[in-house]
């Protein structure tokens, strides 16, 4: 079964050494557009992110000698390491005149950015806030089809927003690195289709005892270590 843990600032789950822990540390920056008068859907935030996620990772800047590939290469040595904050007005146009990928869904945006050191955020990212992304959905979401991805939640876990982005983009990241490279392909050529949900109750430990990849948490915020967040259900990999 593949696993990463991860947490919100995120990174896999700490055991007494881990080798990944001598590399130089890397992060993932995500930038939710968080306006005060239209706020995204909760569920579209999630999945946004984890579209997000999959168009850096399929991008040919981050592969080969691509202007990303060494910051990516970096990232993925160590721990995998996502933030997720939040921005508006001129704090989210800020954001966008930095390098990366703005990905647009039904009522969120999400930015991702290069990989960068731990502490070397770029400054117009740096003082961006983490706190703050408690989102809704206005309606419960529609049942997922199965013939997609799914990405499913522990249903026996409250996450912040922006907590469950960052897994969920763990997540996607997992379902990723466990395809082939034409299933790879396919998925980014439909446009990297996937659905986020809670699990069923009933359904967590099946999903959680099928092989599929699954995400654990470091236990950094919000959540006890090495708690298990998502589980990665890849048509594919079934």
């Amino acid at each position: 079964m593949s696993q990463v843990p991860a947490d919100s600032a995120d990174s896999p789950f700490r055991s007494e050494h881990d080798t990944r822990d001598e590399a130089p540390q890397f992060v993932l920056p995500l930038v939710v557009r968080l306006e005060r008068s239209a706020p995204p859907a909760r569920t579209d935030a999630l999945e946004t992110a984890a579209r997000a996620v999959l168009l850096l990772l399929g991008d040919e800047r981050a592969h080969g000698d691509g202007e990303w590939a060494e910051a990516v290469r970096n990232w993925e040595d160590a721990r995998i390491r996502k933030v997720v904050r939040r921005a508006r007005g001129a704090e989210w146009r800020r954001a966008e005149a930095l390098p990366g990928i703005t990905v647009t869904g039904k009522s969120a945006e999400v930015r991702v950015f290069p990989p960068v050191p731990l502490d070397g955020w770029p400054k117009d990212l740096a003082k961006l806030q983490v706190s703050g992304t408690e989102l809704d959905d206005p309606e419960a979401p529609a049942a997922a089809d199965r013939a997609q991805p799914v990405l499913w939640l522990n249903p026996e876990l409250e996450m912040s927003a922006g907590k469950a982005m960052a897994q969920a983009g763990h997540g996607a990241q997992l379902a990723w690195w466990a395809l082939s490279d034409a299933e790879r392909t396919a998925w980014r050529e439909a446009g990297f289709p996937l659905a986020v949900r809670t699990a069923g109750p009933a359904d967590w430990p099946r999903l959680t005892g099928s092989g599929l990849p699954l995400v654990r948490d470091a236990g950094f915020t919000e959540i006890a270590p090495g708690s298990c967040t998502v589980v990665a259900d890849h048509p594919a990999l079934r």
